[in-house]
């Protein structure tokens, strides 16, 4: 799903030049849709690799004022946990007003909560987003222009958004080759906690587990494809997991409620070798992935 539009920005600062900043800035300059793509990592090594690579034109250690005149486009790509210091800062910096302010953050209302904390107020150029997009691997080393090709990214503007600045967002996303829908901050932080977050905190667990118990010896090196594909994710960066956790943990813990309901059948079934369960269980789950997944992928 494409646009015919292009959202051209001037100058565009990216705040956390990782995976998901380092690859929008690449894919920016692939497509030349900024004229000059800013970075701001407290990590000076960072910012030195990502001059290196062409991610950025220019990087810096803190957004300054002069920057954040600058600026037509702010693209917060921290961990969520920063998020709320940099809404302060930026609250108190002399920012164009039609600069428009977005992000990549996985938990659309604390973003949108940090924001009213830090302005008093959800302003009209707050464009809450979340590319849905991204690997195990994490830092600027791993950015690639075309990450967003094919994948989702979900807007959930609040009520208060300017139209016309969610559409430059919308148009910037679709140019970079993503597939843009808008739904709720409640609907996309229920929506994710199932369909992600949820994952990801099974395949540390799993991950962990087996970490644990060293009766079981160098178990790791008898793990085979199953093992491999489903705790891959258990290799994304912590940090930004665990303020995913912190973040949009009522609905996380929600979903982990539910999941510890149906294991506890699958327990009881297997400790009563209840075989036609068993196989309910599995023919079900068989169904629906080949019904949504697999089929999804060969169309």
């Amino acid at each position: 799903m494409r646009c015919r539009r292009h959202a051209v920005f001037d100058t565009v600062v990216i705040v956390g030049v990782g995976l998901i900043g380092g690859s929008l800035a690449l894919g920016l300059k692939k497509h030349q849709l900024a004229q000059r793509v800013i970075g701001i990592s407290r990590t000076p090594d960072t910012l030195i690799q990502a001059q290196q690579r062409g991610v950025i034109d220019v990087g810096a250690t803190r957004l300054e004022a002069e920057t954040a005149a600058a600026a037509d486009l702010i693209f917060l790509a921290t961990p969520l946990g920063a998020f709320p210091a940099v809404f302060r800062q930026l609250a108190h910096l002399p920012l164009k007003q039609s600069c428009i302010i977005t992000d990549g953050g996985s938990a659309k209302q604390f973003v949108i909560d940090a924001v009213q904390q830090a302005f008093g107020t959800v302003p009209p150029n707050l464009v809450p987003a979340h590319p849905i997009a991204g690997k195990e691997l994490s830092g600027v080393a791993a950015a690639e222009a075309d990450l967003y090709v094919d994948h989702r990214v979900i807007i959930t503007p609040t009520e208060m958004t300017d139209k016309q600045m969610c559409a430059r967002v919308a148009d910037m996303w679709r140019a970079l080759g993503a597939c843009v829908e808008t739904m709720s901050p409640q609907f996309h932080d229920e929506v994710f906690a199932a369909t992600s977050h949820l994952p990801h905190l099974l395949a540390y667990l799993l991950v962990d587990l087996l970490n644990e118990h060293p009766e079981l010896g160098d178990v790791f090196q008898y793990t085979a494809g199953g093992f491999r594909d489903f705790t891959r994710i258990a290799s994304s960066d912590p940090t930004m997991w665990r303020d995913i956790a912190l973040y949009n943990h009522a609905a996380i813990a929600k979903w982990l409620k539910n999941y510890r309901a149906e294991l506890d059948k699958v327990i009881q079934a297997v400790e009563a070798q209840d075989e036609q369960q068993l196989f309910h269980l599995f023919a079900g789950a068989k169904a629906a992935r080949d019904q949504h997944i697999v089929r999804k992928q060969k169309t």
